[in-house]
């Protein structure tokens, strides 16, 4: 599956679009950096409600495919600006972090 065929199936808000053909292999949840710098692997889709800038640096270094930031999280346009930069994909959705994990589990 694609992160585009994900963010249609999902409903996603799209705030960055960059490479929407990457393979989804997989979902990580986690807020704490550091614990997802450790754990998520390349191609998953990390869902999160941290929406600092930190969280492109972390894209970056695990190769997430994209990142969803759950529960209508706020989220700064200098971070939207840094994902455009570094080519990470970004969306947004209302549902909480476990609905948003099931839902990506029943249509991988």
């Amino acid at each position: 599956m694609t992160v585009k065929e994900l963010s249609e199936k999902l409903s996603l808000k799209a705030l960055v679009e960059s490479d929407t053909q990457r393979d989804v292999n997989g979902c990580y949840a986690g807020d704490l950096l550091s614990w997802v710098m450790g754990r998520a692997e390349a191609d998953n889709v990390w869902v999160t409600i941290m929406t600092n800038v930190n969280i492109v640096a972390v894209a970056c270094l695990t190769d997430v495919s994209c990142i969803i930031i759950a529960e209508k999280a706020e989220i700064d346009g200098e971070v939207i600006d840094r994902a455009r930069e570094k080519g990470i994909n970004i969306y947004t959705s209302e549902k909480t972090v476990y609905a948003l994990c099931s839902e990506i589990s029943k249509v991988m």
